[in-house]
């Protein structure tokens, strides 16, 4: 059964950028199996009702501003795999989750950015899963546990978002670390691997400095998504973690 994983996507420059997690990503398809196909929850890409995304050949889309001009001259072209998103959809439906299907949005720099390092040839069908923050962070837990059989079939599940994700608090010009980013990521990371899962639903209440890491959502959704994926085995294993900007974490957690 092929594990999944959560990727801190970072700044869209992440694509640019030689560091040690970025030859993480780089190396991670010769140490991966191959996936068939590659299910990807994007806090980029947020709808009230979860979205299947089913665009024939994805355009890329540049949802920033302000980065290099090199990036904006980058394409990721992967195909969605429409069988894949009709079983998705029949997942859901049998996990009592409404879905709905997108077949004209593109891949936000969530997506590709992530995907660019780790299969930069595109040659693997994505199907595109959208993100909704006003769910119960058990609710998140939940529609991942109803992906969890695809791992069976070779399928790649990702989240990608970021643990500490503070824009606000960057400080752009720092090589240090932040301890209260630290301090959270540590209680998460503690979390995670003795599959706490009623304290980690309990966060925002319980683990230090949440408010200053998760000052919204969305990003630490993926997260939650991607461990529901691997509740059969209950197993978390960090691959990696550092900091840019005193607080932005790269992380990645794989499950199994």
């Amino acid at each position: 059964m092929i594990p999944s994983y959560f990727f801190a996507h970072g700044a869209p420059s992440i694509v640019l950028e030689d560091n040690d997690y970025t030859k993480l990503l780089k190396q991670f398809k010769d140490n991966t199996p191959q996936p068939k196909a590659i299910v990807l929850f994007s806090a980029h890409w947020e709808e009230a009702v979860q979205t299947v995304g089913a665009a024939k050949a994805y355009e890329t889309i540049y949802d920033f501003g302000g980065f290099q001009d090199e990036l904006y001259q980058m394409t990721y072209p992967a195909q969605s795999d429409r069988a894949l998103a009709d079983q998705i959809q029949h997942l859901f439906t049998r996990y009592g989750i409404e879905s709905v299907r997108n077949e004209v949005r593109g891949l936000d720099h969530g997506a590709w950015a992530v995907l660019k390092l780790l299969y930069p040839d595109a040659d693997i069908p994505v199907v595109a899963l959208s993100v909704n923050r006003h769910l119960s962070n058990e609710q998140q837990y939940e529609i991942g546990k109803a992906l969890s059989e695809l791992r069976e079939q070779d399928v790649l599940i990702i989240g990608s978002g970021g643990t500490v994700h503070n824009l606000r608090g960057l400080n752009w010009a720092s090589e240090g670390i932040d301890g209260w980013a630290e301090q959270f990521d540590s209680w998460i990371q503690d979390k995670l691997e003795t599959w706490d899962t009623e304290a980690l639903f309990q966060y925002r209440e319980l683990a230090p400095y949440a408010r200053e890491a998760v000052p919204t959502n969305e990003h630490f959704i993926p997260l939650l998504l991607a461990m529901g994926t691997g509740d059969a085995g209950r197993n978390a294993k960090l691959l990696h973690r550092s900091y840019q900007y005193g607080n932005l974490s790269l992380s990645c957690w794989q499950f199994n």
